[in-house]
């Protein structure tokens, strides 16, 4: 379902998914149907252009006896869902004819026959039973051979080349009465025919033939019924869609505890304990810590987060538009409460990764995307940014940054909702001079060298980046990590040199490493 951006839809979607949600054996019945539902629309597809199999007219057909289950379960429930109902059409004609013609499992390949349910067509029956007796017949004639010649390896046979045809192994040969037609020699055995087999060799294969031929003709003018309805099956179709997808959106309500979202037009986003529907849902996950968010159009338009890196920056400025997605969709969110007010667009700069196949790069894929949000967004807008500005020098992103964070806040036809994390720890005095900017950042315990990051957004800046703690726990060496302490001392001393450049500090005297007389291959 594609989200929506009027309210009386989306609400209406929610009391659906509510009514669902608070009625667990209605939609364990509703799930139950829909379950032996196949996918329709692929068998429109499939069907409509005659390419359709057996297998696909006879799954059509039980997908059509379970629509009138389906929409007697959505009548008086609702708004929303009975007017899904009410646009489902029964088809007991389609559905009796499929029924009655096409037997339970029938093979893919039509050729293969098998196709038309015994008793449907008196005249294919008839081909039938000749074909079958037909193969008796066959079996009678193998026995009666073998005791009249005496040849005990003797066999009825079959291939496209000679029709029936006997087979002898050169052992017996001897043995082989002179009325058997000599037809084709092989290494170990020869091959014969006789008069009486060919002569019911042209019964046997005229009633395979001309069923299999009948079977084709009855087949095509089923599925011709069917197409003939394809109009009102496409329309079934897009109703069970929408019955499906809310029918979902109440399963992961229920399995996830995702709760009802308040929808206004106020611009307003008022999130609490909102969580990352998908993150939280990785296996193996360390616990999710919920946080709680706040947007609009006065004091906290854009909202500054800064934090070191693996802090959770990222994921949580995406659960935000994530949320914003489910709640316009018209599915329940992961919050314990969440009241969000309509928006037209969400704008997304997240991740970094270079367009080498139209040259270009990193940087200015960012700035693109960027200036694509500058150029659309509206003040019903939600953007979401992820940095801005790393892939040039410290000094030009801070300001392009900087200048990026004052057009939202400033420019009267912008002022979208906006977060933006970012590692510019100067950005966070934009607080200071603008009055709808807010700093936040996320909390962590420091002990010794290590930190442990808490996932929890408060608000502030943060006191600083930890970018050697994260470079630790990545797995650099300690003789790297002690080096950029040095220097990140001369930084915060502000040593430098006559250029202009720090001033490299004086390595502190490390313990020396045992000479390794082996390579370690572990």
């Amino acid at each position: 379902l594609r989200p929506l951006n009027n309210l009386d839809p989306i609400k209406a979607r929610h009391d659906a998914v509510e009514l669902m949600v608070n009625n667990q054996s209605y939609l364990r019945s509703l799930r139950d149907i829909l379950g032996d539902i196949k996918d329709v629309e692929r068998l429109i597809s499939r069907i409509g252009s005659t390419s359709g199999n057996p297998r696909d007219v006879r799954a059509m057909g039980v997908s059509l006896q379970q629509m009138p289950l389906v929409k007697a379960l959505l009548q008086g429930k609702g708004t929303m869902l009975e007017m899904l109902g009410e646009q489902i059409t029964a088809l007991p004609e389609l559905v009796v004819l499929i029924e009655t013609a096409i037997v339970d499992e029938p093979p893919i390949n039509l050729k293969d026959g098998g196709v038309i349910r015994p008793g449907y067509h008196a005249e294919l029956d008839e081909l039938r039973d000749a074909a079958t007796q037909g193969r008796k017949w066959l079996a009678d004639f193998q026995a009666s051979e073998i005791e009249r010649t005496g040849i005990k390896s003797l066999k009825v046979r079959h291939n496209k080349v000679f029709g029936y045809y006997i087979e002898i192994s050169k052992s017996y040969l001897a043995d082989v009465p002179e009325s058997y037609i000599r037809k084709q020699t092989l290494v170990n055995a020869e091959r014969f025919i006789t008069p009486e087999l060919k002569e019911y060799e042209n019964k046997i294969l005229g009633a395979q033939e001309r069923s299999i031929g009948l079977e084709q003709e009855i087949f095509t003018a089923v599925r011709q019924q069917a197409v003939e309805q394809l109009e009102a099956i496409q329309q079934n179709a897009l109703a069970i869609g929408q019955v499906d997808v809310l029918a979902t959106f109440a399963e992961r309500a229920l399995a996830n505890n995702y709760s009802r979202p308040v929808m206004s037009d106020d611009g307003r986003l008022d999130i609490r304990d909102g969580r990352h529907a998908v993150v939280e849902q990785m296996p193996n996950a360390e616990r999710f810590v919920p946080n709680d968010t706040r947007l609009d159009r006065e004091t906290h338009q854009l909202i500054i987060i800064t934090g070191p890196n693996m802090a959770g920056k990222s994921t949580y400025i995406r659960q935000v538009a994530l949320i914003t997605i489910m709640a316009h969709m018209g599915g329940f969110v992961p919050a314990a409460s969440a009241e969000i007010g309509l928006v037209d667009r969400v704008f997304t700069r997240v991740g970094a990764s270079d367009d080498l196949a139209r040259g270009r790069s990193t940087f200015m894929v960012e700035m693109q995307e960027t200036a694509n949000i500058l150029n659309n967004a509206t003040p019903k807008s939600l953007i979401v940014l992820d940095e801005i500005g790393r892939g040039t020098s410290t000094f030009d992103g801070i300001s392009i940054a900087w200048s990026v964070a004052e057009f939202l806040c400033k420019n009267p036809a912008m002022q979208a909702k906006t977060l933006f994390a970012t590692h510019y720890h100067e950005l966070t005095d934009l607080a200071l001079t603008l009055p709808n900017v807010q700093n936040f950042s996320i909390l962590v315990k420091e002990k010794g060298h290590s930190i442990t990051f808490l996932r929890k957004i408060v608000p502030g800046a943060a006191d600083k980046s930890y970018g050697i703690q994260v470079a630790r726990l990545a797995g650099l060496p300690d003789e790297v990590i002690d080096r950029a302490n040095d220097i990140l001392s001369n930084l915060e001393e502000g040593e430098f040199g006559d250029g202009g450049q720090p001033k490299i500090a004086k390595k502190r005297p490390h313990k020396l490493k045992a000479n390794i007389s082996q390579l370690d291959l572990f």
